[in-house]
């Protein structure tokens, strides 16, 4: 038990020391960090957090849970810049996506659902747009979410892209919902990112609440 203590103590010595050497912002996870350095060992550009794209095509209807889990398709991970361009490059665009269909970008180790333990305390805003200008917009949030432009980054889950029949929705999903310093300042973040024109309605909505009334986008709680 000692050697194997000794030798823990040793690795994160190890580690800290590489990172120190790399310039690696130390309050990043221990795991992260060692990721992060060997991606600059190898001459990439390594991202702050790991992501997820996942897919979810589905028979319109009443949404029940075991339906929706098993619809869920991860497409393809990455966690650094080079990925991230392999991957959206060969990603379908939002006009060629049949309705409905969810398109998720998530932190690795969160599931786009509102029962994960990243989410189930946590809510969305969300972002309704007409149709030729959905894609733009999926975009500047996508590269804001992968280059860690958002204030209060670490509390935010990841974002959704909902295509439906007369428009598209966007949300953003937080970890908690009752930290209204949190909500509103990611609010405003958005706003600022997305350079969204003052005519557009940002709603939000906790994930318990959607999970009430078996629904994402109805019976908002807050608009701004």
């Amino acid at each position: 038990m000692e050697v194997s203590s000794e030798k823990k103590e040793l690795d994160n010595k190890n580690t800290n020391s590489n990172t120190q050497t790399l310039n690696i912002d130390p309050s990043i996870p221990a795991e992260d960090r060692e990721r992060i350095a060997a991606d600059l060992k190898a001459g990439l550009h390594p991202l702050k957090n790991k992501f997820v794209f996942w897919y979810t095509r589905r028979t319109p209807g009443v949404r029940t849970q075991t339906s929706y889990e098993d619809n869920i398709k991860k497409i393809v991970d990455f966690s650094t810049v080079e990925g991230f361009w392999v991957c959206y490059c060969h990603l379908a665009r939002p006009s060629t996506l049949p309705s409905p269909t969810d398109l998720h970008l998530f932190k690795e180790g969160i599931r786009p659902l509102w029962e994960d333990a990243a989410n189930c305390n946590g809510g969305k805003w969300i972002i309704r747009f007409k149709k030729p200008v959905s894609g733009r917009f999926w975009e500047d949030l996508v590269l804001a979410l992968v280059g860690d432009q958002l204030d209060y980054g670490d509390n935010i889950c990841g974002a959704v892209l909902s295509i439906r029949f007369n428009e598209d929705i966007l949300s953003v999903w937080n970890r908690n919902a009752s930290d209204q310093q949190a909500v509103m300042a990611l609010r405003d973040s958005i706003k600022r990112h997305l350079k969204l024109p003052s005519g557009y309605v940002m709603e939000y909505k906790a994930h318990d609440a959607s999970l009430r009334d078996n629904s994402s986008y109805r019976n908002t709680w807050i608009r701004s």
